[in-house]
């Protein structure tokens, strides 16, 4: 008996496909709109379950520019941790990211940015790579969580070289230093005293991050007046007054700041501002993490 091969066929009905429900252009168009006029994009549902623990928001309900404000909180703490002079950062510009709001009003961001050198010597600008950051902002709180990793950091012996320089220049000055201010009014500062402004940015990334929240950032304006004190030890021992400046209040906040730095070694940071009830001390033990590596595998 001869048995008749049957042909092959794909399962399931064969017929004209069907169309695209009309809401998912209406939903694309909305969004697209959103996008171009300025929304922070969406970020993918992850889970039925996380959904459930961390119910969202709806884009439009994020405030405008809190990648940018994400970025420069986790500037703020990188510079802190790394406790370098030497190395520290400033934004470039933001490249991607997204972020979501919980119905508890947290905010969360994974975010990726350029960096350049904070204050280069020659004038022009030193691109220092890509850092990748998620930044949570609690409820109408300041203190954000960061962690923070970047791509690469000056060369580790040139750090060390400058970082040693600035120190000796310091604990060679003779005259003690008082009421300064830099820049000076005409936003110049003298070479002389760059060391000392960087070393006061580098407290004032500390209490700048202490006091970011959601919508307040601040820059710091001027250094008004700096005390250095005589050590027992190989430290530097400063204790000076800044200026912030705060973006959306237009406000200028004076915080006094004491700086205990040695090369190499974590800073400690304690600070006092005005209007605050307490001050804040920081050292190598904060909340959250600033992570140096060569290669990014690690985030």
């Amino acid at each position: 008996m001869q048995l008749r091969q049957q042909p092959l066929s794909a399962p399931g009905p064969r017929g004209p496909r069907p169309a695209a429900p009309l809401l998912a252009p209406l939903l694309l168009l909305l969004l697209l709109a959103l996008q171009g006029a300025g929304a922070v994009p969406v970020r993918p549902r992850v889970s039925r379950e996380y959904d459930d623990y961390y119910p969202r928001m709806p884009p439009w309900a994020l405030p405008r520019g809190i990648l940018e404000q994400a970025a420069h909180a986790a500037l703020h703490f990188l510079n802190f941790r790394v406790g370098s002079p030497s190395a520290l950062r400033e934004l470039s510009l933001v490249q991607a990211g997204s972020a979501w709001m919980t119905l508890r009003k947290e905010y969360h961001t994974d975010l990726g940015f350029t960096t350049k050198r904070f204050n280069p010597k020659d004038g022009k600008e030193e691109p220092l790579g890509e850092c990748f950051a998620q930044v949570l902002f609690k409820k109408e709180k300041p203190r954000p969580t960061v962690n923070v990793t970047c791509e690469r950091f000056l060369e580790k012996s040139r750090q060390q070289r400058e970082d040693y320089l600035l120190y000796k220049h310091l604990k060679q000055l003779k005259v003690p230093l008082g009421a300064v201010s830099i820049p000076d009014s005409h936003g110049h500062i003298d070479p002389a005293l760059r060391p000392v402004w960087d070393l006061a940015f580098l407290g004032g990334s500390y209490v700048m991050w202490e006091k970011t929240t959601h919508v307040l950032r601040y820059n710091l304006a001027q250094l008004t007046g700096v005390q250095q004190w005589k050590t027992d030890d190989d430290t530097i021992d400063f204790e000076y007054t800044v200026l912030l400046h705060e973006f959306s209040t237009q406000e200028i906040i004076s915080c006094s700041i004491h700086l205990v730095w040695y090369p190499g070694k974590p800073l400690k940071v304690k600070s006092y501002c005005q209007g605050q009830q307490t001050s804040d001390e920081a050292s190598e033990a904060e909340e959250g993490s600033a992570v140096a590596p060569t290669e990014l595998s690690n985030f």
